[in-house]
């Protein structure tokens, strides 16, 4: 059996903004993408185009639709559709270490991100059993565990950019709506917005102490009525050109019989 470190020096981990999420799977298909082509084994499909398509992800989107509950300001209130992303949440207490028979299922003392040696594993499913929140998949084609690694070899990439050394998830989600960052540390980014949006762990009540952290959905009764939505697109612009057309504008302007803000029109 795999003992946990006592403690780790990071907590790496993502926060999901559930307010935000889209549900477009954008995530999903990066996340496949990017495990297919570089970490471990291919996440691979069977019969992806049949009947009964089946495969290997890491990521997944679930959508619900939910009803806030009433409350004296919102008696009644409508329903919402929540777009729930779910994968490894990296637990300081990972049960699915724990229980692998051959140490393939580890956590780092680094940076507290949970992987498996898939030299070691033996497809025995343990882990996945012991998974409170079925985050972990066996891969048919490999035989091997697979789950998600935070993308471990992209944050670490020196030859990448420094805005892509964040999970592929992260940085292809169109909507903003994940964050990754160090959760152990109080003044990170992620903490932060977990303490201002009151982000919650999935299944507290399981002990396992999930890293990972889920920003609740607000209620959409009364948005409306805090924000304009219209006003990003009513709103001017500048109020002088600038850039090229600013340029073109003052360009224009010296042409003999062309005065100011005549600039669409063509030369007399």
């Amino acid at each position: 059996m795999t003992e946990l470190p006592a403690k780790t020096d990071r907590k790496m981990g993502l926060v999901i903004d559930l307010d935000t999420c889209v549900g477009c799977h954008a995530c999903v298909i990066s996340c496949k993408g990017w495990n297919t082509e570089n970490y471990g084994a291919p996440l691979s499909d069977q019969d992806p185009y049949g009947s009964d398509p089946s495969g290997t992800f890491l990521n997944r989107v679930h959508s619900y639709e939910v009803k806030p509950t009433p409350c004296s300001s919102q008696p009644d209130p409508a329903a919402q559709l929540i777009h729930f992303p779910k994968s490894c949440l990296h637990c300081e207490d990972a049960p699915c270490v724990t229980v692998c028979p051959t140490g393939a299922s580890y956590k780092r003392v680094e940076d507290g991100i949970v992987l498996v040696n898939e030299d070691h594993c033996i497809g025995c499913g343990l882990c996945a059993w012991s998974c409170p929140y079925g985050a972990r998949e066996l891969d048919l084609a490999a035989g091997v565990m697979k789950k998600c690694t935070l993308c471990v070899d992209r944050i670490y990439n020196e030859n990448l950019p420094e805005v892509d050394r964040v999970p592929s998830c992260v940085r292809t989600c169109p909507a903003g709506a994940r964050h990754f960052g160090d959760l152990g540390d109080p003044d990170s980014d992620v903490s932060k917005l977990v303490a201002e949006r009151g982000g919650i762990d999935l299944m507290p009540e399981m002990g396992t102490k999930p890293v990972n952290k889920y920003l609740p959905p607000r209620p959409k009764d009364t948005i409306e009525d805090e924000i304009d939505i219209l006003a990003p697109l009513l709103a001017p612009i500048a109020e002088e050109p600038q850039g090229f057309l600013g340029w073109l504008d003052k360009a224009l302007d010296k042409i003999p019989g062309q005065s100011s803000g005549t600039s669409s029109g063509g030369a007399n």
